[in-house]
């Protein structure tokens, strides 16, 4: 399991400060040596602590400071390289105690800077051997006046009395600091720890009934401290939440308020670590701020390979679908989305437009369990640093999880598809690109719906360029995304990452004679000398079809360049073909030359094949890629054949 929740410091380096003569170096030497030293000198030279003595694990440098051999240019100096400073007093000397807060919290302040985050303070009390009173009431009262200081405690270099827990409480608010997480003065938590606190209790509350079960608390325990919570313990936490804030206990769960109370008490009682534990499981640093690393980790895609969700990725997905469903209608509405990202800073994507236009929706408009994993699947093609982030705040890495790359499935290289004739990939991306008006967004925007005549005669604002939905290719199920590549004019040039795709969908008006001649161009120029396969594509093929005003008429140019015949589309048809046409293409992208072997074939006609319908000529291809998959025992026959032949 990946060490989120422990501490991310390297080292902690601790500075003792104080007026001359009130033991500074004293309990330097007596927590190294064990005993009180009898000759001391003015400064004791840095000391360093190794990982494995220390309670938190973490080496500690201890550094010293004294007026008579160090000037105040270096007393500055060694501030703000410190990570925690304490400061020494004699609990005998008035004079010493007042200096805390008219000399040395100033000085520490100024050395600082305003505009940097002060640096945590220790309020250390030397010589209580030579005293029968305490001045903790006093330090208690410098505490609430100056945010910095994160504890007190009295102690004795002589007699050895708490000088181990004075270290102790230097590391601790260095590694776990309060202010951070507590308002001294409201005696509350600070609005950025209930915030985070807030957003890991919705991730532990598996069945989004806002609150916190036996079996969901147990969950809990396990992920941030691995050790189960024994039921007379969880008991008793029950009972302190009750006593103290009635309403934090409901049902024999644990509510809101009473989760955000326990650990309100954890911080009075001294007990930050706790807090600070579960803080860094869920991915948050010393600044209550997701850590990079958390929300992105390392991922090594080599070129040609793309990103898919795996198994893993798309069943918590779905369970996150199905606890934010709460009417159980297999759709998100629009306040279910909003709540199932309620874990985020945003959303990372807007349920208005891009949902709707993007992936599969009901008849409300709302994103169904099939359209919710296609918009994933589309994110995670195009962005899977955003998918990885995302999966983050919605805490797939505290179920059972390290790290969100159990979620991601790099795929093998195109090359290596290309070498074995097929694809090992289940997402496929196809540019559809043609002249405005030649019906190409019309073409997208059907992919969704299970009736396309209902986009006949509409206007298409919204500029959402991707629309993503499945088909069946010889019975599997693959993600195709069609992006709407929008050029405005013939002579603009596509950049490589519009050009750059799966499988190319070159699309022309059939009714307007200067359509043709812009794919056209667009083919020689960019895909002539790729691997890329490319379907061309007539649209509005319910209207009179018009003569081409080029060189070649459709047919013909896709013979000469060995393409497949024109598809012929039309949204008044309603016909899904061309998408698993433009699927299979891009899942077998080194049999476009043996398709069009298969159809040139004069020998195809003895098998009742030779038909205008480009359903017909589809169907024949299809049968050659799935005969060569299986053995190439089709392909190596048509060989066979035509080299006896004649075209």
């Amino acid at each position: 399991m990946v060490a989120f929740g422990s501490t991310q410091r390297k080292n902690v380096r601790i500075l003792l400060v104080g007026d001359q003569g009130v033991g500074k170096t004293s309990l330097i030497l007596s927590l190294v040596s064990e005993e009180f030293p009898e000759d001391v000198p003015p400064k004791a030279e840095e000391i360093t602590i190794p990982a494995n003595v220390t309670p938190e694990q973490v080496p500690t440098n201890i550094v010293d400071y004294s007026s008579t051999e160090q000037s105040d240019d270096i007393l500055k100096e060694e501030i703000v390289k410190a990570h925690v400073i304490c400061i020494v007093y004699a609990i005998d000397d008035e004079d010493s105690l007042e200096r805390i807060t008219t000399h040395w919290l100033p000085r520490i302040r100024g050395a600082v800077g305003e505009d940097q985050p002060q640096k945590p303070v220790v309020l250390v009390g030397n010589k209580v051997d030579l005293v029968d009173y305490s001045t903790i009431n006093t330090v208690l009262g410098i505490m609430e006046r100056f945010s910095e200081v994160e504890s007190c405690v009295e102690c004795s270099a002589k007699t050895l009395h708490n000088i181990s827990e004075m270290f102790y409480y230097a590391q601790k608010a260095v590694l776990h600091p309060t202010s951070p997480l507590y308002i001294m003065e409201e005696q509350d938590l600070t609005p950025a720890c209930k915030k985070s606190l807030v957003r890991i209790f919705k991730i532990c509350d598996i069945d989004g009934d806002n609150l916190l079960n036996d079996y969901e608390l147990n969950l809990f325990q396990r992920r941030c401290f691995n050790t189960p919570l024994q039921p007379q313990i969880l008991d008793e936490v029950k009972a302190v939440i009750q006593k103290n804030i009635p309403e934090g206990i409901y049902n024999d769960s644990v509510t809101l308020k009473g989760f955000l109370f326990l650990h309100c008490l954890f911080i009075q009682r001294g007990r930050n670590e706790t807090t600070w534990a579960v803080l860094r499981r869920f991915g948050y640093n010393e600044q209550l701020e997701m850590c990079k690393d958390y929300l992105r980790p390392s991922l090594k895609i080599p070129p040609g390979s793309s990103t898919e969700l795996s198994h893993r990725g798309q069943q918590f997905l779905v369970a996150l679908f199905e606890r934010y469903d709460k009417d159980v209608d297999g759709a998100l509405s629009p306040e279910e989305h909003r709540m199932i990202f309620s874990t985020c800073p945003s959303t990372p994507w807007s349920y208005s437009t891009d949902i709707r236009k993007s992936c599969p929706v009901n008849e409300n408009g709302w994103v169904t369990l099939h359209g919710w994993l296609c918009r994933w699947t589309l994110m995670t093609l195009l962005d899977v640093t955003k998918t990885m982030e995302y999966l983050a705040y919605l805490g797939f890495n505290v179920h059972e999880n390290d790290t969100q790359l159990a979620a991601i499935h790099v795929t093998r290289e195109r090359r290596i598809d290309l070498a074995k004739r097929q694809s090992s990939r289940s997402v496929y991306i196809c540019h559809a690109i043609g002249p405005k008006g030649s019906g190409k967004t019309g073409l997208c925007r059907g992919f969704l719906l299970d009736d396309m005549r209902s986009l006949i005669g509409k206007e298409f604002k919204t500029n959402v360029n991707y629309c993503v939905n499945t088909v069946q290719v010889y019975g599997q199920e693959k993600h195709l995304i069609l992006r709407d590549i929008d050029v405005k004019h013939a002579l603009d040039p596509l950049q490589p990452q519009e050009v750059n795709c799966d499988v190319a969908c070159l699309v022309y008006d059939t009714s307007n004679p200067r359509s043709f001649e812009y794919i056209a161009r667009i083919y020689i120029k960019y895909y002539a000398e790729s691997k890329i396969p490319v379907m061309v594509v007539g649209t509005k093929a319910d209207l009179d079809e018009r003569r081409q005003d080029y060189l070649l008429q459709p047919a013909e140019f896709c013979q000469k360049y060995k393409l497949l015949p024109p598809h012929f589309f039309s949204l008044k048809a309603n016909k899904k073909e061309l998408y698993v046409k433009l699927a299979t293409m891009a899942a077998f992208p080194r049999f476009q030359a043996a398709w069009i072997l298969f159809y040139k074939h004069r020998h195809l006609r003895q098998f009742g094949l030779m038909s205008d319908d480009p359903t017909i000529w589809w169907k024949a291809g299809l049968g050659v890629a799935a005969a060569t998959v299986l053995g190439f025992v089709v392909l190596r026959t048509i060989q066979g054949v035509s080299s006896s032949s004649h075209f």
